[in-house]
């Protein structure tokens, strides 16, 4: 597991008029404060990739299709500098996704329909992200699809 990365086990309530599935309690340890919440869909096969945030911790939830997140982290003072991490998130594998700032991250779809949620600290600016492209040399992982 990359440093300050956490994954948190969801709970579903199962309904028989359809199912209630829970995403963050203000109470839980990676709850650091709400700054905007978004959905973001991702096409079967698509690689969104490569994004840091300066600032801006995430709380990703996937309630629709199957996603694969890639995390790499470069930080120079990490215990966990160079290493990358993979985790598929689903219905079938419910679990909120938390990223720190400044670690690299990017996530494909591998469902037909895939749609994650984003819970952040901070509202969007775009002075406190970075992005390079999907290939960039600088990370080594190869996206397959």
């Amino acid at each position: 597991m990359i440093e300050g990365v956490i994954l948190t086990k969801l709970k579903t309530i199962p309904g028989e008029l359809g199912d209630v599935m829970h995403a963050m309690k203000s109470n839980e340890p990676s709850f650091r404060g709400f700054g905007e919440a978004y959905f973001s869909f991702i096409k079967k096969d698509a690689v969104k990739a490569w994004k840091r945030h300066k600032k801006m911790t995430l709380n990703i939830v996937v309630p629709c299709g199957k996603i694969k997140f890639v995390i790499y982290d470069d930080r120079k003072n990490s215990k966990t500098k160079g290493e990358l991490y993979e985790v598929v998130i689903s219905k079938d594998n419910y679990q909120r996704l938390t990223i720190p700032p400044m670690v690299w991250f990017g996530f494909q779809g591998l469902g037909d329909e895939n749609l994650l949620l984003n819970i952040t600290d901070i509202q969007h600016d775009p002075a406190e992200v970075e992005s390079i492209e999907s290939h960039d040399s600088n990370i080594p992982y190869t996206w397959r699809g």
